[in-house]
């Protein structure tokens, strides 16, 4: 077996996986910024429709706000179950 092999994938993999949550984190902040600046856009055009505007923020929120935990699952998959670490395990044992 070759640990230098099997220490690169999960070095790889943990740089990945800190890409991954880094991206679904950003994109959720980017998108709140966008959401909630719309929201006092549309609020500063139109007083009267606050109330709609704001529920439409919230659903809209929340439903963006699903990302993160969606990418934090996948992350935490390919942390505890790695599929690289157990092909290369299965390709190595093939081989001897």
């Amino acid at each position: 077996m070759n640990p230098e092999l099997l220490t690169t994938i999960v070095t790889t993999t943990i740089n990945q996986v800190g890409l991954i949550i880094f991206a679904s984190v950003f994109g959720s902040a980017l998108g709140w910024t966008l959401i909630c600046s719309k929201f006092i856009e549309g609020i500063t055009r139109q007083p009267e429709l606050r109330t709609i505007l704001q529920v439409q923020m919230f659903i809209t929120g929340g439903l963006m706000e699903s990302f993160p935990f969606i990418g934090l699952a996948i992350a935490m998959w390919f942390i505890f179950a790695n599929p690289f670490v157990g092909a290369t395990l299965s390709m190595m044992a093939a081989m001897h």
